[in-house]
């Protein structure tokens, strides 16, 4: 008889090759033949290519997205190891397909604090003085005071509640709107609630944090960022679906924000000639960073090679 093959794990889209240095793959490895890839694919021909002769996949939430069409034509698949609680990027089907998803835990904080760094960054245009530095200028901006301002909270769930935690501690008057949010929960958090063209008509700084749903596409589009003050900053470190880029980018040109932050896109990674990767300065652009700190993705693979465990031996018997 002849011996059975090893079985084959995929590592997708370990961008800075890191991966198999945040947990303890031996015991996977082990048992497993292991490949770790560093570049993401989106065609679907080349990723269909590159992962049917793996029996498993590890996929860092919504890097690389596998829809219908690709799990069907990927008959050796039998476990899919997601980070973070859920994935919108997998298809539903992989279930009935014979295809176990596993999942792992997750924290906000680090998507929190990168929301502050981008406040703090708009506030007082950090990326336009240091190229000013760096290219031999001095001083050519003015920055916006946070002491005293309005800080607008789209959405004030977990990170949303860190943001206006700081937003107090920093002196900011802070308001927020979410679908259901009620006066007596805010007010808990020092929070005034108020209708959502309350919050941006009288935001200073607005940061965006509902999660993208049918009901919150395009939830801050052309009207919206209208009735916000003139000069007025925003955030958007959730889903980039939920502002309308083309109304941001209109935004900025004429003046209406004085400045914006962005860490999500609608294409990722963000497709070289894209014109946001020529922004002006008063957008400043981050690469979907807001999960990437050595904690939480020493969290994402240690529960990941924990569900590939878990997976094996059930295989096993």
């Amino acid at each position: 008889m002849e011996p059975l093959s090893r079985l084959k794990i995929a590592v997708l889209d370990d961008y800075q090759a890191e991966a198999r240095n945040m947990a303890d793959w031996r015991a996977v490895e082990a048992r497993a033949d292991v490949v770790f890839f560093h570049d993401n694919v989106r065609a679907e021909d080349a990723l269909v290519a590159r992962l049917e002769s793996f029996d498993a996949v590890c996929v860092m939430r919504e890097r690389t997205p596998l829809a219908e069409g690709i799990l069907r034509r990927l008959p050796r698949l039998r476990m899919i190891a997601s980070t973070a609680p859920r994935n919108a990027s997998i298809d539903p089907i992989a279930g009935s397909l014979g295809i176990e998803v596993m999942h792992t835990g997750y924290f906000s904080t680090p998507t929190a604090e990168l929301t502050l760094a981008l406040l703090f960054a708009c506030a007082r245009n950090i990326p336009l003085e240091h190229n000013n530095v760096q290219t031999g200028g001095w001083q050519t901006t003015i920055g916006a005071d946070l002491n005293g301002a309005t800080l607008g909270i789209l959405g004030l769930g977990n990170i949303g509640r860190e943001i206006a935690r700081v937003g107090l501690a920093v002196g900011m008057k802070v308001i927020a709107w979410s679908e259901n949010l009620n006066a007596e929960d805010a007010t808990a958090q020092s929070v005034e609630a108020v209708s959502r063209d309350e919050l941006f008509s009288r935001a200073d700084f607005l940061s965006v944090h509902v999660q993208l749903s049918d009901r919150t596409r395009g939830l801050v589009g052309r009207r919206e960022l209208e009735l916000m003050k003139r000069g007025s900053r925003l955030v958007n470190t959730s889903r980039s679906a939920i502002v309308d880029m083309d109304a941001l980018w209109d935004a900025l040109e004429s003046g209406q924000l004085a400045a914006a932050a962005v860490d999500v896109y609608d294409d990722e990674p963000l497709p070289h000639g894209d014109r946001l990767r020529a922004a002006p300065g008063t957008l400043i652009t981050t690469p979907h960073i807001g999960y990437v700190t050595r904690a939480l993705l020493e969290r994402f693979y240690g529960d990941t090679v924990t569900n590939l465990l878990t997976w094996l031996d059930g295989r096993a018997h």
